[in-house]
C-alpha cells in the first residue's frame, strides 16, 4: 500500500510540474483546435506537431529553401571570384602600399 502512495505522490509532483510549466494548457489548446476541425487530418500526430511547432518545414517548403540556398551559394562564389579578378587588377594598375590589405 505505501508504494501505490508514492508513486501517487510522484504522479501528483508529476502534474503539478506540468502544470507550472504550462505544457498542459499547450496541450489542451491543440487538442481543442483538433477537435474544433471541420476536415479532421488524415494524421493527428502531424497535426499536434505542427501546432506545437515541432515539426520542421512541409517537404516543398524545405525543397524551396535548399534551391534557393544553392543559388546563393553560386551567387557568392561567383562574386568572390570577381573580387579576386578585381583585386588582381587594381594590384597591376597601383602596386600593395606597405601594411595595406585589400
Amino acid at each position: 500500500m505505501a508504494h501505490y502512495r508514492a508513486s501517487e505522490s510522484r504522479r501528483e509532483q508529476f502534474r503539478r510540474y506540468l502544470e507550472k510549466a504550462g505544457v498542459l494548457d499547450s496541450l489542451t489548446s491543440v487538442l481543442v483546435a483538433l477537435y474544433e476541425e471541420n476536415d479532421k487530418p488524415i494524421n493527428a500526430s502531424d497535426f499536434l506537431k505542427r501546432h506545437l511547432g515541432l515539426s520542421g518545414p512541409a517537404p516543398a517548403e524545405a525543397e524551396k529553401l535548399r534551391s534557393e540556398m544553392m543559388e546563393v551559394q553560386q551567387q557568392y562564389e561567383r562574386l568572390l571570384e570577381e573580387n579576386r579578378g578585381l583585386k588582381n587588377r587594381l594590384l597591376q594598375y597601383e602596386p600593395a602600399q606597405e601594411g595595406a590589405t585589400l
